[in-house]
C-alpha cells in the first residue's frame, strides 16, 4: 500500500506507473487545535517562504492594485528585497505560534503558489483557525479550497485575478463570514489528529489484510 498526501499526488503516482488500487490518500494534519479566531485584525496574511515559486512576486504586483487593503507578510527568503506597496507590512521570520496568532486575527490567508503543492500545512492551519484561503487553482490546492465555500480560487500567476478575488473578499463580509465557518468545519472533519489516526490505522489494517484492499478504508479527501 502506498500513501499519497492528496488526490493530486495520487494521480501523479498513477501517471508514473504505480497501481491505482494500492494508493490511498491520507493528508497532513494538526497535532493540536490552535483555536478559532474572528478576523478582527482586518488584514490579509501571507505566511511562507518569500520565493518565486510561492507566488510572492505575483502577490506584490497584485497588491499594487489594492490600494488601502492591509497585507501582512510573514516569512523570509530570496525575495525579501522585493519592492512592496505601502499597504504591506513585512514581519520577517515568525515562529509557528506567532503565525497561528496572525491567522486567528487575519481576514483571509493569501496562498498564491505557482508550483505544485501537495498537502500544504499553511492551508490546514488556516482552516483550523477558521481562516478562509485565497489560493491558486493548481496542484492540490483546489482539493482544500472550494471556491466561495472554504475560500476563493484564482488562476496561478494571474496578477489581476488574484487582485480581483481579494477585492471580492473585502466587499462581501457576510459571505466571508460564512467561509470562516466552512473553513473551520473542513478542519474538524478532515484534518484533526483523531481523524488522521483513524485513516492511518485503517490503511495499516488494509495492508495487513484485515480490511479488503478493494474496499475504501475511509472516505477520500476530495
Amino acid at each position: 500500500v502506498y500513501i499519497a498526501l492528496s488526490e493530486f499526488a495520487r494521480r501523479k503516482f498513477i501517471e508514473g506507473g504505480l497501481p491505482p488500487e494500492h494508493i490511498w490518500v491520507k493528508p497532513n494534519f494538526l497535532g493540536s487545535d490552535p483555536g478559532i479566531g474572528n478576523g478582527e485584525g482586518g488584514y490579509a496574511l501571507f505566511a511562507g517562504r518569500l520565493a518565486e515559486e510561492k507566488g510572492v512576486r505575483v502577490l506584490a504586483q497584485a497588491w499594487r492594485r489594492l490600494s488601502g487593503l492591509p497585507l501582512i507578510v510573514a516569512g523570509k527568503g530570496p525575495l525579501e528585497s522585493l519592492e512592496w506597496p505601502a499597504d504591506v507590512m513585512l514581519l520577517g521570520h515568525q515562529s509557528r505560534e506567532q503565525v497561528l496568532s496572525l491567522m486567528r486575527h487575519a481576514r483571509v490567508l493569501v496562498f498564491p503558489s505557482i508550483w505544485y503543492e501537495c498537502s500544504p500545512m499553511t492551508i490546514i492551519e488556516a482552516f483550523a483557525c477558521g481562516l478562509p484561503v485565497i489560493g491558486s487553482n493548481l496542484g492540490s490546492v483546489p482539493e482544500y479550497v472550494r471556491h466561495r465555500d472554504t475560500g476563493l480560487l484564482c488562476q496561478p500567476g494571474d496578477v489581476e485575478d488574484l487582485a480581483q478575488q481579494v477585492r471580492w473578499a473585502w466587499e462581501h463580509a457576510d459571505e466571508l463570514q460564512a467561509m470562516r465557518i466552512a473553513a473551520r468545519r473542513e478542519y474538524e472533519q478532515k484534518y484533526t489528529a483523531e481523524r488522521n489516526y483513524k485513516m492511518l490505522t485503517d490503511i495499516y489494517a488494509m495492508a495487513l489484510g484485515t480490511i479488503p484492499i478493494d474496499q475504501p478504508a475511509y472516505e477520500p479527501v476530495v
